[in-house]
């Protein structure tokens, strides 16, 4: 099968070391799926001119409190930057270009558009994948400030994460250091990919599904997890022996469970229908 360039920029960008893959670029690859005649290169010019917007009103000896203000003040009053809670599902939620047109996004997405302005404007802001939720924090000499951009930058104490954990899980996750750990850039990719798949599979939309979890195994070709649910899209698909690959190679590697017996029914079965095929 032939890929397309796009593809084939995402696959060399997310070989790359962690702190060399561009976020936005890779997130906007990631998007040409969606939309193959995506100007990328538009908006990352884009981006380019919010940080300036920034940069314009943080000067080099700014304050964290000034720094996050001015942030703040551009991409959720000036701009109107908010979280989507009313179509919180929506498959353009994790697409960045449509999260910097319409202005709305998921907790994730949000937080990468709050990343690569800072960046842009000389600041440090990394990813924190709480689970469930999703913020940044802003790196200083003075210390780190956890900022909540789904909910408009609001500042966070360890009091509110460990609220926001209770809110979600009823208590049952305590707030921990590895919890508010900074999130690889490639992590990030791939939990807004898994957002995706999510959503693509509560709605059987096996293609854009196959599609979702192809790039994912190209960040991490170990994930034994995708290269299962990789098998069951081809099978829903009727490509029996592409699901008859993965499927086995998931069995090959993951340890005997309770899933493994309908699995390998399951794998036999493909295998039949496959041979009639030929």
């Amino acid at each position: 099968m032939i890929e397309s360039p796009t593809r084939r920029e995402f696959t060399a960008l997310v070989a790359r070391p962690d702190s060399a893959v561009d976020l936005a670029r890779a997130s906007l690859l990631i998007a040409c799926e969606e939309y193959p005649d995506l100007d990328v290169r538009g908006y990352l010019e884009k981006l380019e001119r919010m940080g300036a917007a920034v940069r314009a009103h943080v000067g080099p000896a700014a304050s964290p409190a000034a720094a996050v203000a001015a942030l703040n003040g551009y991409l959720f009053d000036e701009e109107g930057f908010r979280g989507n809670t009313d179509e919180y599902y929506d498959p353009r939620n994790s697409f960045l270009n449509d999260v910097l047109d319409r202005r709305v996004g998921i907790p994730i997405t949000l937080s990468m558009v709050y990343m690569e302005v800072a960046r842009r404007a000389g600041l440090r802001v990394e990813g924190v994948g709480l689970p469930g939720h999703f913020i940044v924090k802003l790196l200083a000499r003075e210390g780190e400030w956890l900022i909540d951009p789904f909910h408009e930058g609001a500042l966070l104490s360890e009091k509110d994460c460990q609220q926001r954990l209770d809110r979600i899980f009823g208590g049952r996750v305590r707030l921990e250091a590895r919890l508010v750990a900074t999130c690889g850039r490639k992590q990030m990719l791939a939990r807004m990919l898994r957002n995706l798949k999510v959503i693509y599979g509560k709605q059987e939309d096996w293609p854009r599904a196959l599609r979702v979890l192809d790039l994912l195994l190209r960040i991490d070709p170990g994930s034994a997890e995708d290269l299962r649910d990789r098998g069951i899209a081809y099978a829903s698909l009727d490509c029996y022996a592409l699901a008859v690959r993965d499927l086995d190679a998931y069995l090959a590697r993951a340890p005997r469970g309770p899933e493994t017996r309908e699995l390998e029914e399951t794998v036999a079965a493909l295998r039949a229908r496959a041979a009639r095929l030929h």
